[in-house]
């Protein structure tokens, strides 16, 4: 049975169950970030799925970075999967602008975050449904 890693679930506002992944939004207004975790029991590393979880995962990955791009309109989008403080298998997708704080570096251990207000999280929600493709919501 699928659980979310409990920082994941803390840090995280769930947005949609993909095919695949478990989409969530970053609790941190100050960058548009997204987390796909794949809805598999003890996932630590890709090459644990099998190879149609792969290429979904990839697909879902492609398709969610392209999406936040044209929404949020960044200047660059990293994609990590690092796992070294949680090792539930979660790729990042963060929409990176040459002026945010950040700025050439990672984003993580740069200021505190700044969780949205329901209207904005309303709005990034809204945003990001309407960017995926309708059939991965069932």
């Amino acid at each position: 049975m699928f659980r979310l890693h409990p920082r994941l679930a803390s840090d995280g506002i769930f947005i949609a169950d993909l095919p695949v992944s478990r989409l969530l939004l970053m609790n941190d207004s100050r960058y548009p970030w997204c987390i796909l975790v794949p809805r598999r029991e003890e996932l630590i590393e890709i090459y644990e799925l099998d190879s149609a979880g792969q290429a979904q995962l990839w697909q879902e990955s492609a398709v969610l970075g392209k999406a936040m791009m044209e929404t949020f309109g960044g200047d660059k989008l990293n994609i990590a999967a690092l796992g070294n403080l949680v090792p539930q298998l979660h790729i990042h997708h963060i929409v990176r602008y040459r002026d945010d704080t950040a700025w050439p570096g990672p984003v993580w251990g740069v200021g505190e975050s700044v969780a949205y207000g329901p209207r904005q999280l309303d709005e990034v929600r809204s945003w990001l449904c309407a960017a995926l493709p309708a059939a991965w919501f069932g």
